[in-house]
């Protein structure tokens, strides 16, 4: 039986959708094969009207079992560095370019996180474009090197592009780009580094960046 192909999200993704409707939608999408072995789909969570998207790479082991993104070791790391950069929450809209969690193999109770590949990158688009649409934010703050390839392109690199703002590439159309979008590491790397006060002071750096420009 030859291998089943994959299209994408975008016979899933409603027109002229709510965020309600679009996290319902996203439990039925079989855009790519990471939907055989998640638990659900994880949509972004906020306001609608935030000035402000985070976005990250996928969920992790405890946002697929929660149904919400930033909820775990990273996402609790992420709240103190956006209180010490002094961005309110309640303007920040967060959520992933892949929408299910890809994983191999377990450590203890725990998945163990795998990066998606290019091809889920793309096959999650229309998510994305969807929750752009829906919010337009201000500013796009991109949280590490997957959600960097996925906005800038193949040749995006974390340490060379942090910290400072550009406008919104031309490469990824939207009706209504973000003024600015601003790179930084993902706060899941600042975890895993030797030196974590270091690169925690540095993730704070990089949002005060993006708090001037709210």
């Amino acid at each position: 039986m030859p291998a089943r192909t994959y299209d994408g999200a975008g016979p899933w993704v409603p027109d002229d959708p709510t965020l309600p409707a679009l996290r319902e939608a996203v439990q039925a999408c079989e855009g790519c094969d990471l939907f055989r072995e998640a638990t659900q789909g994880v949509m972004g969570e906020g306001s609608t009207r935030a000035p402000l998207v985070l976005l990250g790479e996928q969920p992790g082991d405890q946002e697929d079992r929660a149904g919400e993104p930033f909820v775990g070791p990273a996402g609790k790391l992420l709240d103190r560095a956006l209180a010490d950069a002094g961005i309110d929450p309640d303007r920040v809209f967060r959520t992933n370019v892949v929408k299910h969690f890809r994983w191999s193999g377990t450590r203890g109770k725990q998945r163990i996180h795998k990066s998606p590949t290019r091809g889920h990158v793309e096959a999650c688009r229309p998510w994305l474009e969807a929750e752009l649409a829906l919010v337009r934010p201000d500013g796009v703050v991109v949280l590490g090197g997957t959600a960097g390839k996925a906005v800038f392109g193949s040749s995006f690199r974390v340490g060379e592009a942090r910290g400072r703002t550009t406008d919104w590439p031309d490469s990824f159309p939207l009706a209504r780009p973000p003024r600015w979008v601003l790179p930084t590491t993902h706060p899941s790397a600042v975890l895993r580094t030797d030196d974590r006060d270091a690169a925690y002071d540095e993730l704070v750096a990089d949002l005060a960046v993006a708090a001037e420009l709210l």
